[in-house]
């Protein structure tokens, strides 16, 4: 390989075809010569994810936040995997920081309402996923996770009419 470029858009290619053995095998052949570039581990980090090896996906993720604190891919990444292990209160600080470096991004938006939904933060929760639902506005998980957030918030109004749209999408 020339470029990392060269080597993301290869294991990329491989991840695509669920050959993640085979790109976690050519990331740890090479990152002795890229060691100090975070994107390297933000792929190896993702296979890990994939696999649900959250430990390693961990090290991965702290490692590369070693290196570019700033990535607004590892915030989210570090929140998703605090998440995981049923670390709400840390995990909210790493998705409010990847929410402010890739503004607008719905996944990160859905993950951060879940932060505060398990710290029972619940004025968040609406309004988080009302963004993320007009970012995406197609996304089915986004969609009904705000049903139930409607649900836990006793929003009765609202909860009917998202659940007409719900209906609509279901008969198409």
């Amino acid at each position: 390989m020339d470029t990392v470029k060269d080597l993301i858009i290869k294991v990329e290619n491989l991840k695509q075809n669920k050959k993640f053995k085979e790109a976690l095998k050519l990331l740890k052949d090479v990152i002795l010569n890229y060691c100090d570039d975070y994107r390297i581990y933000e792929e190896i980090a993702d296979i890990y994810l994939y696999e649900w090896n959250l430990v390693q996906a961990k090290k991965a993720v702290n490692f590369a936040l070693s290196l570019n604190k700033d990535s607004a891919t590892w915030n989210y990444l570090k929140g998703f995997i605090l998440l995981s292990n049923n670390k709400s209160q840390e995990s909210i600080k790493y998705l409010e920081k990847s929410n402010m470096l890739m503004w607008n991004n719905a996944e990160v938006l859905r993950n951060l309402w879940w932060g505060y939904c398990m710290v029972w933060e619940q004025e968040k929760w609406i309004l988080i996923l009302k963004r993320a639902l007009n970012i995406s506005p197609w996304d089915e998980l986004i969609t009904e996770d705000l049903a139930m957030a409607l649900i836990w918030a006793w929003n009765v109004k609202d909860w009917n009419l998202l659940l007409s749209k719900i209906w609509k999408n279901y008969k198409k």
